[in-house]
Formats: structure tokens, sequence, C-alpha cells
């Protein structure tokens, strides 16, 4: 029974991202520097989410090592 909650919640889900693609097709120009380009909306903002998902991580990691270090005994 909980299988087919968690298949019924995974479709839902990849429905809805097929959604947000098939609505959000405009283009965008991001500029950095003297580097630019043009992107559709949603595929950056499933850059950002991913950029968000490393640099969190990364600092959790970090902030769990630095936590482990200080109370670590000599």
């Amino acid at each position: 029974m909980q299988r087919y909650l968690y298949i019924a919640l995974i479709v839902i889900l990849a429905g809805i991202v097929v959604l947000f693609k098939i609505q959000n097709l405009e283009s965008v120009t991001v500029s950095l520097f003297s580097m630019s380009i043009s992107l559709p909306v949603s595929v950056l903002v499933l850059l950002i989410y991913v950029l968000g998902m490393f640099t969190g991580g990364f600092v959790l990691g970090l902030l769990r090592s630095l936590a482990h270090g200080a109370t670590r005994r000599p």
C-alpha cells in the first residue's frame, strides 16, 4: 500500500515538473562580467536549484567537520 502511495507522489511530482517546463519556455539572458547566456526560465531555475543543493551540502559538511573538531578531546 505504501509503495503505491510513493509511486503516486512521484507521478504527481513529475507531472508538476513537466507542466512547469511547458509553461516556462521563454528565454532569459543571464550576464556575468563580460559573459552572457540565454536559457529558458525552467532550465535556469533547475540549474539554480542544483547549485543551491551542492553549496548547501558543502556548507553543512564544513559545519559538521568544524563542530566535530571542536568537540574532540586532545
